[in-house]
């Protein structure tokens, strides 16, 4: 398998992500953009985005761009900043910008936008397992 192909198939077998409405933008070795509009039943009791929403998105856009080197990658820690409130009807777009390999711990930083404007900044840090994509 292609390593830009692992992403495709990791989204195929996820249910939560599918309802989210995620769906891949562009994807290579080290980096995946991902987007997804925010619907009604995401708002949270003020009518905003809920900030799991946002989580979510970028952590899949993580999870995707860390899985392309062809090995299973799991999540050891995560963190997001939210800068922007979204709302309903919002397009937002996460990508995988930063992805640093120099061990099998691999850093990333994923920038959420609306249009051009950054609405929250992710980091996450994964492991390498040996385990090959097949």
């Amino acid at each position: 398998m292609k390593a830009e192909d692992i992403p495709y198939k990791m989204l195929r077998q996820d249910a939560y992500s599918s309802w989210l409405g995620i769906e891949i933008l562009e994807c290579e070795i080290g980096r995946c953009k991902v987007g997804m509009t925010i619907r009604k039943e995401m708002l949270n009791s003020m009518g905003k985005a809920h900030g799991g929403i946002s989580y979510s998105l970028a952590d899949t856009a993580f999870g995707f761009s860390a899985n392309t080197h062809g090995k299973y990658a799991v999540s050891i820690e995560t963190s997001i900043n939210h800068i922007e409130a979204l709302e309903e009807g919002d397009y937002i777009i996460a990508e995988a910008v930063t992805d640093i390999t120099k061990t099998k711990i691999g850093f990333n930083i994923v920038e959420v936008k609306r249009k051009n404007d950054i609405v929250a900044l992710f980091k996450g840090v994964v492991y390498r397992t040996g385990k090959d994509w097949e």
